[in-house]
């Protein structure tokens, strides 16, 4: 058999180089699940069968048998065959002492968002852990963010879960790695893929003089996309605030579920998409939190996010990699009136929709893709250590509207997790599942002792908006 290997995009290469002991390039997710149907016949979970079903589906997922390897001389990453994957390694399990709280899970999940995937395998984890109160029982997923963006997520879980209960597990076919290549294939390799890429580019520019003015006017588009990308923030810093200081490597995690049927009747009632009313309600609790909490007047500071925006088109559904470009906007803290602060967001969306921004963004990511990866690392860790753009990540994942099944076991809850990037001591995921949209929590755990409080505060905050309608 033929040595093989995939080469990371420049996106995913930069969530590696913006890695450090502690900034964990990890995404996460916690699902609660009923622990009944998953029990075996000592009466504790059935962690062999679990493995077995996990093992059926990697058939879906290669590249969750596969590792980071790295090309001589650009030290660009590709991805191999892992010849020694090991499945136990992958799938762990434990217990919380019973009855097990979700304070207590959260503590736990806490203590596995602290530490680093190991590169030396592939980059990622998932935990069963059982002895939740209530007869549940949680399923603690970790993937590094070079593999994987929140629409890809989705689509995985597609693959790993199922819409109706059933203990049918796929027959898994013979897997058989791929040789790892040699640092002469990998050169080789790469000096082919230049020469096609130079080739691919010959092409394009024949194909430039046969449909000019077509070409002409999309390349205006973005280049007046990236100008608006690169004038809306990234070069400046954002204000500083409490949460916004030096980080430690530890994390804290918590959760806050909310209605999606109330997030709903806000849009409905006024207008705009349900992320505007997300955005609003976020924009809410980061006023609450900072006045209440910390003291920190909010009239006169910039206060920036990232939220990113996906750019997969129909045809890459079901890849694993990133296929995102991120929105820079303003947050108008300073808002004490839910309406006005709601009719702010929605201007501030609109505005960015019109602005192609997102295109902008993406087109720079794509221009960034043949420079060598020790100029992507520097980029990356220039961006992360001197510049802080945005105060915070908010990110909103759409997910099914309809229970989902591991083997038999229906899901009851899906929290996501996102990153935190340098100097950001809170980053917030929503995913919306079967009727619920559940404000994912991940802090730095210095900076952010009370990170129960934030999770009130979202509540007290979609309380006030939908009171003023």
């Amino acid at each position: 058999m033929a040595a093989g290997y995939e080469r990371l995009s420049a996106l995913d290469t930069s969530f590696l180089a913006l890695e450090t002991p502690d900034l964990h390039m990890h995404v996460a997710a916690i699902g609660i699940f009923e622990a009944g149907p998953l029990r075996g016949a000592d009466g504790g979970i059935a962690i062999d069968r679990i493995r077995a079903f996990v093992e059926s589906k990697l058939q879906f997922v290669p590249r969750y048998r596969q590792k980071l390897a790295w090309v001589p001389f650009e030290r660009h990453p590709v991805w191999v065959d892992d010849p020694e994957f090991d499945l136990s390694f992958h799938v762990r399990h434990s217990s919380l002492p019973k009855p097990g709280t979700d304070q207590q899970l959260q503590e736990l999940v806490g203590h596995m968002a602290s530490r680093n995937l190991d590169r030396a395998k592939p980059l990622w984890e998932l935990s069963i852990i059982e002895g939740l109160e209530d007869d549940r029982l949680a399923v603690v997923a970790k993937v590094h963010h070079c593999m994987i963006d929140g629409i890809a997520g989705v689509d995985l879980m597609a693959v790993m879960f199922n819409v109706i209960p059933s203990d049918d597990i796929e027959e898994s076919p013979l897997w058989v790695p791929r040789p790892i290549p040699s640092g002469a294939e990998l050169v080789a390799g790469e000096a082919g893929r230049r020469l096609r890429a130079s080739i691919d580019l010959v092409k394009d520019l024949g194909r430039f003089t046969k449909d000019a003015q077509r070409l002409t006017g999309e390349a205006g588009r973005r280049l007046r996309a990236m100008t608006q990308s690169l004038g809306s923030g990234w070069l400046s810093s954002a204000s500083e605030t409490p949460l916004n200081q030096q980080m430690s490597p530890n994390r804290r995690v918590d959760w806050q579920v909310t209605d999606l049927g109330q997030i709903k009747a806000v849009k409905n009632a006024l207008g705009g998409t349900v992320n505007d009313t997300v955005l609003a309600v976020a924009t809410g609790a980061i006023r609450q939190y900072l006045i209440e909490r910390r003291d920190f007047p909010v009239d006169d500071i910039d206060y920036r996010i990232m939220a990113p925006v996906s750019v997969r088109s129909a045809d890459q559904r079901g890849q694993l990699g990133n296929q995102v470009a991120m929105w820079l906007m303003s947050l108008p803290l300073d808002e004490p009136d839910p309406l006005e602060r709601l009719r702010r967001v929605q201007q501030e969306t609109k505005a960015l929709k019109e602005s192609d921004q997102a295109l902008g963004a993406s087109t720079l990511v794509q221009l960034s893709a043949g420079a060598p990866s020790t100029l992507v690392s520097m980029g990356a860790r220039l961006a992360a250590g001197t510049i802080r753009p945005f105060n915070m990540t908010i990110t909103n994942v759409p997910g099914p509207q309809f229970p989902l099944f591991l083997l038999g076991s229906r899901m009851r809850l899906q929290i996501p997790l996102v990153p935190l990037w340098a100097q950001h001591g809170l980053g917030m995921a929503q995913f919306s599942y079967d009727g619920t949209l559940t404000w994912g929590l991940n802090a730095d755990r210095d900076l952010v002792p009370d990170l129960r409080y934030f999770g009130d505060a979202i509540q007290s905050s979609l309380d006030a908006l939908t009171a003023a309608i």
